[in-house]
């Protein structure tokens, strides 16, 4: 088959982090894919995007031209001629729905969000007949996709995008006398919850009983001036904004635990790359964390929007580092095997049959 396979632009973190794996895949069975990038944004994810081999047609427009981009994609799309389109977050979808059904070419369509903007959600309901195949990013996004789209059975699926890597590095134990390194991947973005972080880092910032630790928060975006404010003020000293992280694996390496303060996520990637290098969790309850954090073992899952609460679980943890080391194992070995590259290779597969099916015999 021959895949466009389209989202919304080449920021670094969101489905632009998902999708490299979902396209090797994709290739490895035989497909031809090409990659249509509806706006570049910071052009972070164009490093690990064009090493998937995949060729990619970035359109050099912003992010609310909405004509302007479909009649682009529109043009791509008639020149190339694609079995499939193969859509990715709410603006990819809709505009990619509308294509498909201007040039007859069918269409699956990701669903990763675990929250929609009404007007999405609205705009989503009233066009969910035009995509063939519908796929959740975990169980928890697909279980909200039958029920607030209406997706029949038939034409849902879901495709957790992680699968793990036994080579990727390992955090190691804390040791006595070694400051506890803590941290976060993350857009710096009010979805995040990070300015919640910096409110419970404050209600630790007088207590002598916990031992030396700083946090690390690794990423970019609009909220970083104002959370950079906030940090000095709530916890001086103790958080460090390092910017966006080409390396995950070796900053998770460097940890003795991880957190994630989200107020909202599907899937949340970067969590699971923490199980994967056998880091302790705190998160919130929030999409799959909830169910991932509860099955593993792996740390402690707290209410959203409530920086008492994380200030207690950090406390709690902090109080006991040489304990850190056996939790995160305990969640590497649990993601070892929910989330294994077979089981990710036989959810893919399941899905290309079944679009394989759909298509017309003649």
């Amino acid at each position: 088959m021959r895949i466009a396979y389209i989202i919304n632009s080449a920021e670094g973190g969101g489905a632009a982090a998902v999708t490299p794996p979902v396209i090797r895949f994709l290739r490895e069975q035989g497909h031809e894919v090409r990659l249509f990038i509806l706006t570049p944004k910071d052009r972070n994810a164009l490093p690990v995007l064009q090493a998937t081999g995949a060729a990619i047609h970035l359109r050099e427009g912003g992010h609310s031209d909405h004509a302007a981009t479909l009649l682009w994609l529109l043009r791509q799309i008639r020149a190339w001629k694609p079995t499939y389109l193969w859509t990715s977050l709410t603006r990819a979808t809709l505009l990619g729905q509308i294509v498909g059904r201007i040039t007859r070419t069918p269409v699956i369509s990701w669903q990763h969000n675990a929250w929609l903007k009404p007007a999405n959600l609205f705009l989503l309901r009233k066009m969910s007949r035009l995509s063939d195949i519908w796929i959740g990013d975990s169980d928890h996004v697909t279980a909200l996709t039958k029920t607030r789209l209406n997706i029949p059975a038939e034409r849902l699926f879901s495709w957790p995008v992680f699968s793990v890597r036994p080579d990727a590095p390992q955090a190691q134990a804390w040791l006595p006398g070694e400051t506890i390194r803590i941290g976060s991947l993350g857009r710096l973005h009010d979805a995040k919850g990070y300015d919640i972080l910096l409110k419970a880092l404050s209600l630790l910032r007088e207590d002598p009983t916990l031992p030396p630790f700083h946090v690390e928060i690794a990423g970019d975006g609009s909220k970083r001036e104002e959370l950079e404010k906030q940090a000095a003020l709530y916890a001086p000293g103790k958080v460090y904004f390092s910017g966006f992280c080409q390396d995950s694996d070796r900053f998770l390496a460097n940890l003795h635990l991880y957190l994630q303060p989200s107020r909202r996520e599907g899937f949340c990637i970067a969590t699971h790359e923490a199980l994967q290098a056998g880091l302790p969790v705190i998160a919130t309850d929030v999409g799959e964390l909830k169910h991932s954090l509860s099955q593993s073992g792996a740390g402690l899952c707290i209410p959203v929007e409530n920086p008492t609460c994380l200030a207690q679980a950090l406390k709690q943890l902090l109080g006991t580092p040489e304990h850190l080391h056996a939790l995160g194992l305990k969640g590497r070995n649990w993601i070892r095997q929910r989330y294994s590259e077979d089981n990710f290779r036989k959810a893919g597969s399941a899905i290309l049959a079944a679009a394989e099916q759909r298509l017309p015999t003649n």
